[in-house]
């Protein structure tokens, strides 16, 4: 690169720039040509020439994510000279500089947790969480990279971030991040033994399942073998192993753990040792957490006007066929009409007993029974598609301290169209007879559906409730059971309200 560029990108002289433009149009298009170089970017981004840099990238967005010959990008540069300005700058260029690998694999990500800088850890988390996921040649993630260089407040920032993020994919991270395994069969907590880091030990402890705490390296060796065999610091080895031992660690030559490999045992794990209600609700949330948000949009703004249509169909059911008062009123109003209006007629011709009333004839008893069956068809498939339409939106909540509100909004909204059913069912049994069986049974059903509906309505959004709990709230073993108790009053409570009311 000529030297004039070199000091016009250290001092940042954009007139210089455009100067050697002039005399060369096709100076940045030579730099740009090559596959691994030090542009101008570069230099700019390492002198935290901000101004004359935003001009570069203007000019060649290209370079932002061109390599030097060091295996550097220019936002790597900029964080190995600590030029924030300049770092945030480029990410309101690109949000996805964040995920350049550079040498050996290292994202800017990766160089932040190195250096343990925690506030510029949040900003590159907020602006793509996506980063998490990655990892360098040797299989590291960003908890390895914490761990190794002894970084503990960016490893419980990234811990606690996981747990509380709202990402679709925040759940899978968790799952599989926090057990990662790197080129040597390492998981996290391997490197927080061979470190004797018993602090990280103990977060850990409180995220991982027992066969993850038993996975083994490509030595054969668990968590708890490596503290045993290398007990660098004998006070803190013996505070690491009595934890280990109380999770459930064992050694890798014992007869309780398999002689398989980690994938094997969380093969095995996920397919037998697996609640089928956690099977269950693992592929529910899976579906919603792989679906796209404009998607789910979608499908939400459907199942609402669902909702809607039925509810507002249920405040207007259909007419009867016969809109005007009991037969026997309008009998003698027909009578009333052929005689002058007086007293003495008003008075004979409303007794009932003496009036004579005209049987129904077998064509009106037939159009009465079919006016009940189509009118508890109504019933019936009004109610099953007012209910589908609401587990469809509970499941397609985003996991939100909002969506517990969503969830009671349609829990009483639920009651309330069983109150507008049971209006309904009571004013049409007592005005009509039900003329057949299908229409006894079908608005029977629709009835038990209403309260089968409900009741696992109440199931689900404890469920959920749970689910939200337990992700954003510091759940530890010891007091998992109490909280799961509060859960539980919280739906018994509802339950009973809305069967009693």
């Amino acid at each position: 690169m000529d030297e004039r560029m070199i000091e016009a990108a250290q001092t940042g002289d954009i007139d210089l720039l455009y100067e050697l433009i002039q005399n060369d149009p096709y100076v940045l298009q030579r730099i740009d040509d090559v596959p691994f170089f030090h542009t101008p970017l570069h230099v700019a981004a390492a002198a935290d020439r901000v101004d004359f840099m935003m001009e570069m990238i203007n000019l060649k967005p290209s370079f932002a994510r061109k390599l030097n010959q060091a295996g550097f990008s220019p936002m790597h540069l900029a964080l190995q000279d600590n030029r924030t300005q300049a770092v945030l700058q480029l990410l309101k260029f690109d949000k996805g500089l964040v995920r350049i690998k550079g040498r050996e694999g290292f994202t800017p990500l990766h160089h932040v947790v190195q250096t343990g800088n925690v506030d510029l850890l949040i900003k590159l988390l907020k602006v793509c969480p996506e980063a998490i996921e990655d990892v360098t040649v040797r299989d590291e993630t960003v908890f390895h990279l914490a761990v190794k260089n002894d970084m503990f407040e960016a490893f419980k920032l990234l811990v606690g971030w996981l747990i509380r993020s709202h990402h679709e994919s925040a759940q899978r991270w968790e799952k599989e991040l926090l057990s990662w395994a790197d080129i040597n069969g390492n998981t996290v907590l391997h490197i927080a033994a061979i470190r004797n880091r018993p602090r990280v030990v103990d977060v850990l402890l409180e995220h991982l399942h027992r066969y993850q705490i038993n996975a083994k390296n490509l030595e054969g060796l668990t968590a708890l073998d490596i503290q045993s065999q290398y007990p660098w610091n004998e006070r803190q080895a013996d505070r690491i192993i009595d934890m280990l031992s109380n999770a459930g660690g064992l050694s890798g030559s014992s007869s309780s753990l398999p002689n398989t490999s980690f994938a094997s045992i969380y093969i095995k794990s996920s397919e037998e040792k697996t609640p089928w209600y956690l099977k269950w609700a693992t592929r529910a949330g899976g579906g919603k957490k792989g679906m796209p948000h404009e998607m789910r949009n979608t499908f939400l703004v459907v199942t609402v006007l669902i909702i809607t249509t039925t509810y507002e169909a249920s405040l207007n059911p259909p007419k009867t066929p016969d809109d005007s008062p009991c037969p026997s009123l309008k009998y003698q109003v027909s009578l009333s009409q052929d005689q002058p209006l007086n007293s003495h007629t008003f008075l004979h011709k409303t007794d009932i007993n003496t009036a004579p009333i005209p049987s129904p004839s077998a064509m009106d008893v037939s159009q009465k029974g079919d006016w009940t069956s189509e009118y508890s068809l109504f019933w019936f498939y009004n109610t099953l598609t007012f209910w589908a339409a609401v587990f469809l939106t509970v499941l397609l909540l985003p996991p939100h301290s909002l969506s517990l509100l969503i969830l009671l909004t349609l829990g009483f909204f639920g009651r309330s169209y069983m109150n507008l059913f049971e209006v309904s069912s009571w004013s049409w049994e007592h005005s009509f007879e039900f003329s057949n069986k299908k229409a006894h049974f079908l608005y029977g059903v629709a009835s038990v559906s209403n309260l089968c509906s409900s009741t696992l309505l109440v199931f689900l959004g404890s469920y959920q409730t749970m689910f939200y709990v337990c992700r954003r709230v510091n759940i530890t073993k010891s007091n998992l059971f109490f909280h799961v108790q509060i859960v539980q009053i919280v739906a018994i409570g509802y339950m009973i309200f809305i069967i009693v009311s």
